[in-house]
């Protein structure tokens, strides 16, 4: 029997669609330590937040490109617009926002999704949000989440004492880049014992050409309190790129639970370059699930530190790569205290020529005592022009832990498809059926509502026949 004769790929159309805007704010292109300094100027805030820009610019500039991972060379910085503010006016309600944007997200599907199930929802439309709302229960328990500028004028006291705890300015260049210039994002406060039943989400979205967005989001749950916040992003493909570096901060408390959920979907042209970190004290679980379908170059590696004794981490990763694509995505786990346990689970699916790379690093510290934990990485390749690297790193510096760490790599066999195929499935769907099983630990974590968009995105056009 001959190999599947097979073409496959995403139908973007949804997503494909951009807007003539007016833009009430638009730099030129390029960055300086003026254009940092008038972003700061623009936002009317504080000293404190502009000298942290201003340090952070410097840090950038110095900063080389990183070497490893995916070939990031080409990126100009100059070219990118720093900011553009679309409206001057945020809508608290939904007919408050300006009609183009409006028509924006309803395309995406959110204000149905908000009316359907969530507690919250926050939408960003170039370098601002322009609609933020959150159930009037949830205010009236103390919860607060509003994008992050907001919380910089109204919550300051708090916004200085976390900003920048978790991820410093100078962590890497991306994330100085990102406190130099950083606008939007949400900022989340969960009040100690309070559980948020229903998920709070966040819409990102690129509309122009050559733009950068580098929104920030801070997450702190106050002890025994819960959390669960989605994020999604899309932009329209443009033949020139644009740049998404964002950063998103994590403090969960003694006994806090927290989930981040992202279904990243951006157009082919968008280097996706994040830094995500959470910080997970006594008896506290963090979980990441993390989906990279879009993007020319995804690099991102969510990470857990465990700090007091029985915190949890888990990060669920998964990565789809076609033509032109590059997903170096993973995960970091560092067990600082005794009795901490831990998963990472990547599972990569690449095509037509598509690079999926696996990063992770698991460090268990001296002292760390009674440690658990697990690594899984699984990746599949549907072509033989697709690729896919694995980078483990493990690093045991305490006799007292188990660790377990395991990989597979494998390609989609005739034997599978005939099997399929020999009970009356078309060839198409019985792709489909494997590369959906592939990724089913992952699409079992969402709400009811993602899960049926992923499948979607998943779900492969295929032509051909096995012969």
């Amino acid at each position: 029997m001959s190999k599947p004769n097979v073409d496959i790929s995403f139908d973007y159309s949804k997503y494909n669609f951009r807007d003539d805007v007016i833009y009430s704010i638009k730099f030129p292109k390029g960055i300086n330590e003026e254009i940092v300094r008038e972003i700061s100027r623009i936002k009317n805030e504080p000293g404190w937040m502009e000298d942290l820009r201003v340090k952070a610019y410097k840090h950038f500039i110095e900063r080389p490109l990183p070497m490893w991972g995916a070939d990031l060379t080409k990126i100009d910085f100059n070219e990118f617009h720093y900011f553009a503010r679309p409206t001057d006016k945020k809508g608290k309600s939904w007919e408050e926002v300006p009609e183009y944007i409006k028509r924006t997200f309803e395309l995406l599907g959110i204000p149905e999704a908000e009316r359907k199930f969530l507690a919250g929802v926050g939408a960003q439309y170039e370098s601002e949000v322009v609609y933020h709302n959150i159930r009037k229960e949830l205010e009236s328990k103390g919860v607060i989440f509003v994008d992050t500028d907001t919380a910089v004028r109204e919550y300051p006291e708090i916004v200085k004492k976390y900003f920048g705890t978790v991820v410093p300015h100078n962590d890497n260049k991306f994330a100085a880049l990102n406190t130099a210039v950083w606008s939007g994002g949400s900022f989340i406060y969960v009040p100690e014992g309070v559980k948020v039943d229903l998920p709070l989400q966040a819409y990102f979205r690129i509309n122009a050409q050559n733009i950068g967005q580098f929104e920030r989001t801070l997450i702190i749950a106050e002890p025994y309190s819960e959390v669960h916040y989605i994020e999604g992003c899309t932009a329209p493909i443009y033949a020139t790129d644009s740049l998404h570096s964002a950063v998103v901060e994590i403090i969960a408390k003694k006994g806090a639970k927290v989930r981040y959920t992202t279904i990243q979907n951006w157009s082919v042209d968008v280097y996706n370059l994040v830094t995500k970190r959470a910080h997970a004290y006594e008896e506290a679980t963090v979980e990441w699930v993390d989906a990279n379908i879009g993007s020319k170059v995804t690099m991102k590696y969510p990470s857990i530190y465990l700090l007091g004794k029985h915190a949890r981490g888990e990060i669920l990763s998964v990565a789809f790569a076609g033509k032109g694509q590059h997903q170096d995505t993973g995960g970091k786990i560092f067990h600082l205290a005794p009795y901490t346990s831990s998963r990472i689970t990547s599972k990569s699916v690449s095509k037509d020529g598509g690079r999926t790379s696996y990063r992770g690093l698991l460090h268990v510290a001296k002292g760390a005592k009674g440690v658990k934990a697990t690594v899984r990485c699984d990746a599949l390749l549907i072509d033989e022009k697709s690729k896919t690297d694995t980078y483990p790193y493990v690093e045991i510096l305490e006799d007292d832990a188990t660790v377990t760490h395991e990989a597979t790599v494998g390609k989609i066999s005739e034997d599978q498809i005939f099997y399929l195929m020999s009970r009356g499935i078309p060839e198409n769907e019985a792709l489909n059926m494997i590369v959906l099983g592939f990724f089913e630990p992952f699409i079992k974590e969402l709400p009811m509502e993602y899960a049926v968009e992923m499948n979607r995105l998943l779900r492969l056009e295929m032509t051909g026949a096995v012969g």
